[in-house]
């Protein structure tokens, strides 16, 4: 079956960097270099939506500020390369930013995410979604409450439209990299209600590691799958 949304949980940074014997701003280079090469490689196979989880609410409240700061200049820098970069504007990509990021974020990086936002916001080839201090419990309960606070009963049909992701389709397929030992684990309720019949590639790979032909492998384990949608 055709691949329509897939996410990305793109785990094992440090983790990587550590076993490389590196500083750990070393894997978040890494790590964020290698979005772009996995992203190009969706377009190539056609994929309509990608959505990669750029770092989680704990993420920006919990860790060092060196590293926090680390972080927000590369995701500054990242979204300004978006911007001039011909192949997101030659593929008609628009590029959304989901989370509470305008509560954390530095005014320079909220720049630039306002700005590739603006600038792709006509395209509808492809859809590129980073979430960004984001929480998927935090998501749902705040749609829970818009949801009661705007109409008379909460129903499954009404609560999508509340979320913050709620112009995303269901998601097909989630990856997620870096995981080890004989359990896989999920994270902050991660696109909760897109993911409910889901499909999910765990591998051990960290993100850094994580390569274009285990990409292309997880993509044609999926199409070789009967989705059952929890029938």
């Amino acid at each position: 079956m055709k691949l329509n949304h897939i996410a990305i949980i793109p785990d094992g940074n440090r983790r990587w960097a550590k076993a490389h014997r590196l500083p750990t701003f070393k894997g978040h280079e890494k790590g964020m270099a290698n979005v772009e090469y996995i992203l190009r490689e969706a377009r190539r196979m056609n994929i309509p939506y990608v959505t990669a989880w750029g770092c989680s609410r704990d993420n920006v409240t919990k860790r060092s500020i060196s590293e926090i700061r680390f972080l927000y200049n590369i995701f500054e820098k990242n979204f300004n390369k978006m911007l001039t970069d011909e192949e997101i504007h030659k593929n008609k990509v628009r590029v959304r930013v989901i989370g509470e990021w305008p509560k954390f974020f530095p005014s320079g990086l909220r720049k630039s995410i306002r700005a590739i936002e603006e600038a792709t916001k006509t395209y509808n080839k492809f859809h590129l979604t980073f979430l960004m201090a984001y929480d998927g419990k935090r998501e749902m309960a705040e749609a829970i409450r818009r949801a009661q606070k705007s109409s008379s009963s909460v129903s499954e049909s009404n609560l999508k439209n509340y979320l913050w992701t709620k112009d995303l389709p269901p998601v097909d397929l989630v990856i997620r990299s870096g995981e080890s030992g004989n359990f896989a684990h999920w994270s902050a309720g991660f696109l909760m209600w897109h993911t409910a019949d889901s499909e999910f590639y765990f591998t051990k790979t960290t993100w850094p590691a994580f390569s274009a032909k285990e990409f292309r492998k997880a993509i044609k384990l999926y199409e070789k799958r009967p989705r059952n949608k929890g029938k």
